[in-house]
């Protein structure tokens, strides 16, 4: 067993007060406690107008109504970095990128109402679509 020193083990009671009291302590347990086999969805839209800030605008605002799916555990919307090196990709419009705990809850995102409808009515602002879907490992 590992003998702690009073000099670290102040550090660390101060540390875990600081963050207890900043209310991180949830972060660090969830962090912990990664669930096996999260499932991430990255979809990546090219607009049919890659030039209308208006179609960009009209997308996203379909993308935040997606959020409202309870099986999704992070989203985030992007748009392509200023970074500019060979392997980058910077011709799509708008990222939409998920997180879910496991394939059946994203699996129940793909059929549910909310989905289907921003399909139906935003499908007609985008020319392609490619979708990188990945598992822990």
């Amino acid at each position: 067993m590992k003998k702690l020193s009073r000099r670290s083990f102040l550090g660390n009671t101060t540390f875990l007060s600081f963050a207890g009291a900043l209310g991180l302590m949830p972060l660090f347990a969830s962090a912990q406690k990664k669930p096996k086999n999260s499932f991430v969805h990255h979809v990546y839209f090219w607009l049919n107008n890659p030039d209308s800030e208006a179609d960009k605008a009209k997308l996203i605002e379909g993308l935040n109504t997606l959020k409202a799916i309870k099986e999704i555990r992070l989203a985030k919307i992007g748009v392509p970095a200023s970074t500019n090196r060979d392997v980058i990709e910077r011709g799509y419009a708008v990222s939409w990128l998920l997180f879910f705990d496991n394939l059946e809850q994203q699996e129940v995102y793909q059929k549910h109402p909310v989905h289907l409808q921003f399909v139906e009515n935003y499908s007609h602002l985008w020319s392609k679509v490619i979708v990188y879907d990945s598992v822990d490992v």
